[in-house]
């Protein structure tokens, strides 16, 4: 009989030492956990909510986030015209809610900003493109390559004719810092 109870103190002893070995990991697993997260993860808590970024070289850009991809975000803003937004760009973030997203899974087809941008082209409408150095670019986007964007540079209320571009620019897709979509007769 005194055996069965000193082994039954061992075994409490080590389930005490165990879980409390355990309770003082906690901190640390949580700290990597979140020091895995990533900041398009976090802003997808907030998906269909109004967030406000600050980006590099065009300042507030607000609105609901409608979307989002591992480079990039699309904003809905107050006159509802759509936002794309290079994640690289954003300096922070205000309007986060508690939740963050699972990280996405990994698909063999990832849509990444040249890609959303290659939708842009097919869709041939006008756009503002904003630069990282504050410049801001209207056109229609011709083409997307591997690291840059080309645009058929026009006025914000024309559509792209031969006539009414005055320039084709490459720019560095590094330096796109959002691309808002407009209507024809928009400025």
């Amino acid at each position: 009989m005194r055996w069965q109870q000193l082994f039954a103190d061992l075994q409490a002893e080590f389930e005490a030492a165990e879980a409390a070995e355990e309770w003082a990991q906690l901190p640390s697993r949580a700290r990597a956990e979140t020091g895995a997260v990533r900041l398009a993860d976090r802003l997808g808590g907030a998906l269909g909510r109004r967030v406000s970024l600050r980006c590099r070289g065009a300042g507030e850009v607000a609105g609901r986030l409608a979307e989002r991809g591992p480079d990039w975000l699309l904003l809905e803003d107050d006159a509802g015209r759509e936002v794309l937004v290079a994640l690289p760009a954003v300096l922070a973030v205000a309007g986060l809610v508690r939740a963050t997203a699972a990280p996405e899974a990994g698909s063999p087809v990832t849509v990444d900003l040249r890609r959303v941008l290659r939708g842009l082209v097919r869709d041939r409408s006008p756009v503002t493109v904003v630069l990282d150095d504050d410049g801001v670019l209207t056109g229609t986007l011709d083409r997307v390559g591997a690291d840059f964007v080309e645009l058929a540079e026009h006025a914000a209320d024309d559509f792209r004719r031969a006539g009414a571009v005055r320039a084709v620019r490459a720019v560095a897709l590094g330096a796109v810092v959002a691309v808002r979509t407009l209507a024809p007769g928009t400025a």
